[in-house]
């Protein structure tokens, strides 16, 4: 069963009616509902339409929030073959809220590396609900100076809150490991490609993003705080995040005007949880011209591309 966000209820009722009238035809075989039950999905269809052509950017964080939105498991699973899991920071332990490992895309030899939230409330504890620890970076670092040694390409997915920040965590150094991350990211002389696939929070998401080109989903979000942190700070009161949310530009459009994003990647109307598996298509024709627009260039060459990548970034913006 579909999970409907707050602003959805509309759309809830039309297709609960919808699937009632089937619910009844299914039980009596002898009724003929599918006039009426045809008028409800037009209906349906019609309104879907509406509420997502122009949603507020706190809509957006709703939608890259959805509990149903396709996870780093199923873009792992669905887009790469021979995938070989590879654990731990050989120093602390394994962080679940990263995975990491070798695999094929397209055929072509590569590294991935990402956040997973988890899907239900056990795997959701077990991976932290995304957010990972200094031990998760650090596994991070390890892949991308692998990836760096043996001259294969990077492809991080990311989708977390931010980084845990809990007291075990900074004792062990989560900033310094964050940091660490994201310098590794700048150095290694390989193709490095990120596709924002629903949160982008804080460092925490940084850390595995400072790529070569970034892509993010048409209704993800990536800001250096989430709404509800913003509007505790800024207003005192969580409530306003509506109002934060529009301050933080973090909308994959708003990202892309300044810079930030170099690639807006389409998603099924409704979100990427109405199809999945149309969404991940959709995602790996985006990271497959990311990769053919970084091939042919040296150590070098690449390391520059990305230093200047950030370099401009908001002059893009600024200038408009």
């Amino acid at each position: 069963m579909t999970q409907y966000l707050d602003f959805e209820k509309p759309l809830a009722e039309i297709e609960g009616k919808a699937e009632e009238l089937r619910a009844l035809a299914r039980a009596n075989e002898e009724m003929d509902i599918a006039a009426e039950a045809a008028a409800l999905d037009t209906k349906a269809a019609k309104l879907l339409d509406e509420l997502y052509d122009d949603l507020t950017p706190w809509r957006k964080c709703q939608v890259a929030r959805h509990p149903e939105r396709p996870h780093c498991k199923d873009y792992v699973k669905s887009l790469f073959t021979e995938f070989t899991p590879l654990a731990g920071d050989r120093n602390f332990a394994d962080d679940l809220a990263v995975i990491g490992g070798l695999a094929r895309f397209n055929d072509q030899p590569v590294m991935v590396i990402g956040h997973e939230k988890g899907s239900d409330t056990k795997s959701r504890i077990e991976r932290n609900f995304g957010m990972a620890r200094p031990e998760g970076y650090r596994k991070a670092v390890r892949l991308m100076e692998m990836a760096g040694r043996f001259g294969l390409p990077v492809i991080t997915l990311i989708d977390t809150a931010g980084a845990y920040p809990g007291k075990g965590a900074e004792e062990r150094g989560q900033s310094e490991a964050i940091a660490r991350s994201t310098e590794m990211c700048l150095k290694i002389g390989v193709p490095l490609v990120s596709v924002i696939i629903g949160e982008g929070g804080s460092g925490g998401a940084v850390a595995f993003a400072t790529a070569n080109r970034v892509a993010m989903l048409e209704h993800s979000v990536y800001s250096v705080i989430s709404p509800e942190g913003c509007a505790s700070i800024l207003w005192k009161d969580a409530e306003k995040m509506r109002e934060a949310a529009e301050a933080l530009r973090l909308t994959a459009q708003d990202l892309h005007k300044l810079g930030v994003c170099d690639h807006i990647i389409e998603e099924p109307k409704g979100g990427a949880h109405r199809d999945p598996s149309a969404t991940v298509e959709l995602v790996r024709g985006a990271i497959a011209e990311m990769l053919k627009d970084l091939d042919g260039k040296d150590a070098a060459a690449l390391i520059m591309d990305r230093r200047q990548k950030f370099l401009d970034i908001g002059s893009k913006g600024l200038a408009a």
